[in-house]
């Protein structure tokens, strides 16, 4: 094997391995992070608030939702970019630990692991780019490529997204797989 096939693999190790350290450092499971981009309005008028039922969620999420044009599919409307939008967001390390808290299923058991990944250096290298969303009802297939500095090192990742009083959220068993593929597994991500 040749350096250029060697590259990708160390890549991604790398991305894990970073948000294993961050998940398993903090106590508790998890981490995310997107991104540095420019943001945007989480959503039209037309479409669902970018976060949460309550109103100061929304504001916050609506404030914060980033990703460039490139991270979400043009032509996206309604739920799809709704899903896709707070999807970038999650992971993108520009969002308060508090917001992405709301972005994510069971948020409150991740929020430690959040929090800790907002200080890893490593951590802000990552983010995420939505290739396709499908709704179906309550939940909608995602997927994405984990980028690491705008890099795309795992391609074509399958997720899902859940609507939870009137927010679409990264659903934990997507945010679990991805912290699994670099074991010790978080706590948050065993119960």
């Amino acid at each position: 094997m040749n350096i250029r096939s060697i590259r990708p693999f160390v890549a991604v190790a790398a991305t894990v391995s970073c948000l294993a350290l961050v998940a398993c450092s903090s106590g508790s499971s998890s981490i995310s992070s997107t991104p540095p981009a420019s943001p945007t309005s989480a959503a039209s008028s037309a479409s669902a608030p970018a976060a949460s039922a309550s109103a100061s969620a929304s504001a916050s999420a609506s404030a914060v939702a980033s990703g460039s044009s490139s991270n979400i599919p043009a032509g996206l409307t309604g739920d799809a970019k709704t899903v896709a939008t707070n999807w970038v967001a999650f992971f993108d390390p520009a969002t308060p630990t508090a917001t992405k808290v709301t972005l994510l299923q069971n948020g409150s058991k991740f929020s430690a692991v959040l929090a800790g990944e907002a200080s890893s250096s490593q951590a802000k290298e990552t983010a995420a780019q939505v290739t396709a969303v499908t709704v179906t009802g309550s939940t909608a297939s995602v997927t994405w490529n984990l980028l690491l500095s705008g890099f795309p090192v795992v391609k074509a990742q399958k997720g899902q997204a859940v609507l939870t009083n009137g927010t679409w959220q990264v659903a934990d068993s997507s945010f679990c797989g991805l912290l699994s593929l670099q074991p010790p597994v978080p706590a948050a991500c065993k119960s």
